[in-house]
């Protein structure tokens, strides 16, 4: 058995480190903004090799995907646990589906939003945003389709609704609304998609 060296750091599994790796990504982003990242940048802050970081994303756009993919994943989490605690009526479940995405949104700040503008145009994003979008809203259908019933849910509208609502963080992270607000407008728009 060979000892380590005296000072050398132990070696991450390959979870670890990639989840070390978005880490220092999101605070690249959030301390220079998202152009200062790049998959060269990420590797001397993370203190390992330029190829390790490009067998973990493939390119900038894989890193940013990464980065999207972990938001959703937590914007997901914060739906499901906001849903089970939920009064079991309409006005209940609007109001934690609007909750915990505009909660969501401030938690994430500005670095979901130089994610989302380093994909912007990029077949990558379409797809991501495409598939992030169509399961989130399909989540927020089924659970008002428990307290209205299916056919009082139009999806287009429900999906219109959640675009108002990337207008709405955006606002709050810009300072432009405060978050009561934005809360308020959203149920208010997403009471709206529900048929009478």
């Amino acid at each position: 058995m060979t000892k380590a060296k005296a000072g050398a750091r132990p070696r991450l599994s390959k979870a670890d480190r990639r989840a070390q790796l978005l880490s220092v990504a999101r605070e690249m982003i959030r301390a220079e903004g998202a152009d200062a990242l790049t998959l060269g940048t990420l590797a001397d802050r993370a203190g390992i090799t330029k190829p390790v970081v490009y067998e973990h994303f493939g390119d900038r756009s894989g890193l940013f995907a990464a980065l999207y993919r972990q938001f959703d994943e937590r914007q997901d989490a914060s739906l499901e646990t906001a849903l089970a605690s939920a009064r079991p009526d309409v006005e209940g479940v609007v109001e934690v589906i609007a909750t915990s995405y505009v909660a969501c949104a401030r938690a994430e700040g500005v670095e979901v939003a130089g994610v989302v503008a380093a994909l912007h145009g990029t077949p990558v994003l379409a797809r991501i945003r495409q598939e992030s979008v169509g399961a989130y809203v399909e989540r927020c259908r089924a659970a008002l389709a428990r307290v209205v019933g299916a056919e009082s849910i139009d999806p287009i509208a429900l999906e219109a609704a959640f675009a108002s609502a990337d207008v709405l963080a955006s606002a709050v992270l810009a300072s432009r609304i405060d978050e009561a607000d934005a809360h308020e407008t959203l149920v208010r728009i997403l009471l709206a998609s529900i048929r009478e």
